[in-house]
């Protein structure tokens, strides 16, 4: 069985697989990562509660934002996880989409496994794929294979602390849809600006996308990310696949393990 890991800045997004199936999934907030012995302990504590041993796992893969956290989870799995072979996404890697970026390596390693399974997916279309987190991302991945670029937003809830840290009077806020467009207390302003501000912005940048990058051409916008459900019934998005990174995770491995094979035969 595969372990998949998407760290990102407020959370460990994980899964195992058992070939294309997806067993289950978890999250883990990434500040409580602790040492490598206790985020190895919480691992296998996990997997015997999903009926699995640790010994089942065969190889884990990585992709990380977060290179605070490297050293502390490379070394649990080298600790507990003797036997797997260990796999780190990040640019450089083989996976048959194209960087168009001008600093390849500047590539976020979510983001990349993100296109790879959006590709997966929807081969050989034009995409834009759209992950709601702590930072909002847009790529935009034209014919199934060029990553051409993004746009980076604050996410939902690191802007809503910014007003809160930046102000005097305004406050933390639940994140949810608003009911109509004005809002009637500072609570309701606040939501409805974090929602609706949000909104537009990725209406503006999927439109921009369609015509500069794209020319007009179709395009398929797939979303992924915690806050993405929120926007479910708005219509902006074909579809919402909230494993996307973890499945582009699973197809890198299986990837670079049969350009591996090949090369030896």
């Amino acid at each position: 069985m595969l372990l998949c890991l998407d760290i990102g800045n407020t959370h460990i997004v994980g899964g195992v697989f058992d070939g294309e199936e997806l067993k289950f999934r978890f999250r883990y907030a990434t500040h409580q990562i602790g040492t490598a012995d206790q985020f190895g302990i919480f691992l296998r504590n996990l997997l015997r509660e999903n009926g699995l041993e640790h010994d089942d796992i065969r190889a884990v893969c990585k992709a990380s934002v977060v290179p605070g956290a490297n050293f502390t989870v490379r070394h649990a799995f080298l600790q507990y996880f003797p036997k797997a072979e260990y796999f780190i996404l990040q640019a450089g890697v083989k996976t048959g989409i194209n960087i168009k970026y001008k600093n390849p390596n500047e590539v976020g390693a979510d983001l990349i496994a993100g296109a790879i399974g959006g590709v997966a997916a929807f081969p050989g279309k034009n995409l834009i794929i759209i992950d709601l987190g702590t930072a909002t991302t847009l790529v935009a991945v034209k014919d199934g294979r060029d990553f051409m670029g993004g746009t980076i937003l604050p996410g939902m809830r690191v802007a809503m602390e910014s007003l809160r840290l930046n102000t005097a009077r305004l406050m933390e806020v639940d994140i949810e849809e608003p009911q109509n467009y004005l809002g009637q207390s500072t609570r309701e302003c606040i939501q409805n600006g974090l929602y609706f501000g949000h909104l537009g912005a990725m209406k503006e940048v999927i439109a921009g996308y369609r015509q500069e990058v794209f020319g007009g051409a179709d395009t398929t916008v797939i979303a992924t990310g915690g806050f993405a459900q929120l926007y479910r019934e708005r219509g902006i998005f074909d579809m919402i696949l909230p494993d996307l990174v973890l499945q582009g995770l699973r197809i890198a491995y299986e990837n670079d393990k049969a350009a591996e094979k090949q090369k030896s035969a």
